[in-house]
């Protein structure tokens, strides 16, 4: 089943898309539904987009629930051992 949960964020930073070009992008989107491409019922799928320009400036992931929680801890240990002046 299918919450339609989606959440949005902006957010600033860069990504890595098509052809290997960086690009800045401005939102986030998360939501929990069907992937298109990962080999799992229900993923946790990330759209991070620069809405401002083309649909290509975009990068997807799909996690599956385990991945993506272990991917959050991951990111919040990494931030804990940064000093805080730095992580501004």
């Amino acid at each position: 089943m299918c919450t339609y949960t989606t959440v949005k964020e902006e957010i600033n930073g860069s990504a890595k898309g098509p052809n290997g070009s960086w690009f800045h992008v401005s939102t986030a989107t998360v939501y929990f539904d069907h992937p298109v491409h990962a080999m799992a019922e229900h993923t946790l799928n990330i759209d991070f987009a620069d809405p401002a320009r083309d649909p290509a400036a975009r990068v997807a992931l799909e996690l599956t629930a385990e991945s993506a929680r272990q991917l959050v801890a991951a990111i919040q240990e990494a931030l804990a051992a940064v000093p805080a002046e730095l992580a501004v």
